[in-house]
């Protein structure tokens, strides 16, 4: 790019194929290979709104287009993740004068048609979706170092840990409203899974119980390596089963004092320490290692005992004792209401929904979905996938029920309840996994 190139900024909606573009973030902040880029496509420009920004720099010099009205705009077609909205032209006195050249005439853009709005919205919302599980993907493999540099260099594991938990702490705090997100089985490793997933949850359990800055490192760090003691553990002891004697429950146990020498080994503050010690204490006395009553735990602690809980229901150890979201929070509420704070479990209850990502429903209208996103802040309309008959699931547009009048869930079903077409296309993942992404305003066309 030229020395004397001119930087000027533009709105994401104005936006359009020939343009420029210069992107600002860090490594998690756009899945695109280079930061500055010409956009060669309405698939990028989908990208870039689902992406939630609202201005971007752009070099008027090295583009291949000078004007800022792009084909989707000039008809008020607006694309965000999961969502399309089409306003009708403003009604004027004065007819628009004829064009004056065939140039101009060839430049006039026909309006879009239903097959336009419906590949700009899935293009929009597959955008959206790569993002957020480009994100965990990057999280997941930071926190495999993690892990696995733990033994031997435990300090340098440490900073990688701080500096993951940074990033998605500063991710939170930046946005006012949040997406829980269902990623495909593919997403992340399995190896990293279950501390990811523990700290995400807690990480937004915490935000919603606004707890400071430093109260925020330590959950998320102390959430992600509350399980490290287990690798001192021999492998067919490290998750508890029915078969247990006395011996192996004890051998068990054990890892939590093996985690705690590994987090004086790392060098962890005192309150990631305290998760690590605390997180399989229960507030009626009934967990270990010590037994201790909520009067003796910290909130950080409390919030991660619930959420290792949940997510041992969803993907315990075997797969074949795996019980849905749904399942498992009804479970927790019915059985757990003495073992866990009853502000935590109430306000997990209402950040997750009573069907939280990754419940197979059906719907008021009799249609089956799979339950994908969460506002964490309005859980009780999440966003769904329809199994439409008429349409291939890769065609398939998320339906967000805020946005739908009259239209809810009924129930919550067992995969294995659902007739074999409607598996087949739902395809609930055997592993659930979440991250987070900002919410959208408006929904997808029903």
């Amino acid at each position: 790019m030229k020395s004397d190139t001119v930087i000027e900024t533009i709105e994401v909606a104005a936006l359009t194929i020939g343009m420029h573009i210069h992107l600002d973030g860090g490594w998690m902040s756009h899945p695109f290979p280079r930061s500055s880029f010409k956009i060669s496509s309405l698939e990028q420009i989908a990208t870039l709104r689902s992406l939630g920004l609202q201005r971007v720099r752009w070099s008027p010099q090295d583009s291949d287009i000078s004007h800022s009205t792009s084909r989707w705009d000039t008809f008020g077609l607006t694309g965000v993740a999961g969502a399309v909205r089409v306003t009708p032209p403003v009604a004027s006195d004065t007819p628009d004068p004829a064009p004056d050249s065939a140039a101009e005439a060839s430049s006039i853009v026909a309006a879009p048609t239903p097959q336009d709005i419906h590949r700009a919205a899935l293009a929009a919302q597959r955008a959206a979706l790569a993002v957020c599980e480009r994100e965990f993907a990057d999280a997941s493999r930071v926190a495999r170092q993690v892990f696995e540099g733990i033994a031997a260099q435990p300090v340098a594991a440490r900073h990688r840990a701080q500096a993951l938990t940074r990033q998605l702490v500063d991710q939170m705090i930046g946005n006012q409203e949040l997406c829980i997100r269902l990623l495909t089985e593919s997403a992340g490793d399995k190896v990293s899974a279950h501390g990811l997933n523990v700290s995400v949850i807690s990480l937004l359990m915490g935000r919603n119980f606004n707890l400071s800055e430093a109260e925020m490192l330590d959950l998320g760090v102390g959430a992600m390596l509350h399980d490290i003691g287990k690798a001192e553990v021999p492998e067919r002891l490290r998750h508890r089963e029915e078969h247990f004697g006395a011996a192996e429950h004890k051998i068990y146990e054990t890892h939590v004092a093996l985690g705690i020498a590994q987090a004086r080994r790392m060098e962890l503050a005192p309150g990631a320490s305290l998760v690590i010690a605390q997180h399989h204490e229960h507030i009626d006395g009934s967990g270990f290692p010590l037994k201790l009553q909520s009067d003796r735990t910290t909130v950080p602690s409390r919030i991660v005992s619930l959420v290792n809980r949940y997510d041992n229901l969803c993907n315990p150890a075997n797969p074949g004792k795996a019980i849905t979201p749904h399942e498992a929070v009804a479970l927790m509420f019915a059985q757990g209401r003495n073992k866990y704070d009853p502000a935590i479990l109430g306000a997990f209850i209402k950040m997750m929904g009573v069907y939280p990502a990754g419940s197979v429903v059906q719907l008021t209208d009799d249609r089956y979905a799979l339950v994908v996103g969460v506002n964490a802040s309005r859980p009780l309309k999440p966003k769904v996938l329809v199994h439409e008959a008429g349409v291939p699931r890769d065609e398939a547009l998320v339906l967000d029920l805020e946005t739908v009048s009259g239209l809810g869930i009924r129930r919550s079903l067992k995969p294995l309840a659902l007739p074999a077409r409607t598996l087949d296309y739902l395809s609930p993942r055997p592993r659930v996994s979440y991250f987070f992404e900002p919410t959208q305003d408006g929904g997808a066309l029903a």
